[in-house]
């Protein structure tokens, strides 16, 4: 993935991060992040391998049922592998969340790491560096979790759905100017049920914002490849599809042209008559082309929802330290891993009052 980076930063970003990260070399073997510790930098892998694992108690009876069915053992798996250009530790986005996997060298390996303070006050000052390194985690975040669900198998593609409710997420980091350009870049319409939004396998021409309804995402069983099933539709046969997933209002479909990740493999249909807001693919890359600062919050915003799904599949199989089980009162004064912040829950207080006012804006209009 080492293009990835090449491609995404600009020299400038790749100077700042040479003057300001060290470079460290790790023996085969050494573990890097461990699963349910802070992260303290930023880790560019720059040369060998290095292997993602998860760990989980042997108590927990749906990583056993997964185990079982896989036939091997879940403790301590790796889930995927990474090679020179891929980054570790780079969710500092939520300060609260400790890491879900185990990061080991695999090889002697060559590393770059960027303090994660530093790192933070880079990503307030530089818009240009914040929109770069965004994109760039989104696509190598994609590209991980697309690992993930093949070494898992696809029955995880359920598990994937977010923890975070996106509409919280999304309308806490946009600003009052960035929902003003989606209404007036965007066409409101009608889905009446039944209706196919995304077929599977197809290119996504908008980013849809549901306002009103439900959709559903449905996998397909089909195991022919990504282009037989993309034309199966030209056929006269059908191929059997299994939901998995519903979304509601504030949630989003569609974004995977802009972290450059394949058409999706699920099929997106409305479950009942909703309302959409969609935004043309090419009009929305425009404006993440000439709008630096929205483009870094809207980057961001995909790259915490995909840490978020990798986090779902981790914590719905049961993996992870938890510091508290069921029927075990809670204590106020102790942190408890992936507790969010404060500062956190008071900015998304805010999403549905923006999200309403979205709504009223575009019944006015």
């Amino acid at each position: 993935m080492r293009e990835v980076l090449l491609k995404e930063l600009s020299n400038s970003d790749i100077d700042w991060m040479l003057t300001t990260g060290n470079k460290e070399e790790i023996a085969s073997g050494t573990v890097l992040i461990r699963q349910g510790e802070p992260v303290n930098a930023l880790y560019i892998l720059l040369d060998g391998e290095l292997t993602v694992s998860l760990s989980q108690s042997d108590n927990n009876p749906l990583g056993r049922a997964f185990a079982a069915l896989e036939g091997g053992e879940m403790s301590g798996r790796e889930i995927a592998r990474l090679a020179s250009g891929d980054m570790v530790g780079e969710i500092p986005f939520l300060d609260s969340y400790l890491p879900a996997t185990t990061v080991k060298a695999l090889t002697k390996s060559l590393v770059l790491a960027i303090p994660r303070q530093q790192l933070a006050a880079k990503l307030q000052e530089d818009i240009s560096f914040a929109a770069h390194l965004y994109r760039a985690n989104a696509i190598l975040l994609s590209d991980r979790l697309e690992q993930i669900i093949s070494q898992l198998g696809s029955s995880t593609l359920v598990l994937s759905q977010p923890q975070l409710r996106e509409i919280l997420f999304i309308f806490a980091e946009l600003r009052d100017s960035d929902i003003d350009w989606l209404i007036v870049a965007g066409t409101v319409s009608k889905i009446t049920a039944g209706t196919v939004l995304i077929p599977g396998g197809r290119p996504v021409e908008a980013l849809h914002i549901l306002l009103e309804g439900k959709l559903t995402l449905s996998a397909s069983e089909d195991d022919r490849n990504p282009l037989a099933r993309a034309f199966s539709n030209l056929e006269s046969g059908e191929s059997t599809e299994r939901e998995f997933a519903r979304l509601s209002r504030g949630d989003i479909v569609g974004e995977t042209p802009f972290i450059e990740a394949p058409p999706p493999s699920f099929s997106v249909k409305a479950a009942e008559d909703s309302w959409v807001l969609s935004i043309p693919q090419w009009r929305l890359a425009a404006k993440l082309l000439h709008d630096l600062a929205f483009a870094a919050r809207f980057y961001r915003v995909l790259a915490v929802l995909l840490a978020d799904k990798q986090r779902a599949i981790v914590s719905r199989l049961g993996y992870g330290r938890l510091s508290y089980s069921k029927g075990q009162s809670l204590d106020g004064n102790m942190q408890y891993e992936n507790e969010l912040s404060s500062d956190f829950l008071a900015q998304v207080a805010l999403a549905g009052a923006r999200f309403d006012w979205m709504l009223k804006r575009i019944r006015r209009s």
